[in-house]
């Protein structure tokens, strides 16, 4: 049985002065206030919406 790959994710951005969408993927994705880290599946759906935020989130495979 194959493990299955996560993502540790960090907020190193502020989300003040960004559009309304890009708070609400944070808050999606568990990452409300800064430094704060959360290891999540590695899914497509995961990918995109770090994708939306790269400028404001740290990403290291685990």
């Amino acid at each position: 049985m194959a493990a299955k790959k996560t993502l540790k994710v960090t907020q190193i951005g502020s989300p003040i002065r960004r559009p309304k969408d890009q708070r609400a993927t944070l808050v999606g994705l568990g990452l409300n206030k800064m430094h704060r880290t959360r290891e999540l599946e590695d899914t497509p759906a995961v990918r995109g919406m770090i994708r939306k935020v790269r400028h404001m989130v740290k990403v290291e495979e685990v």
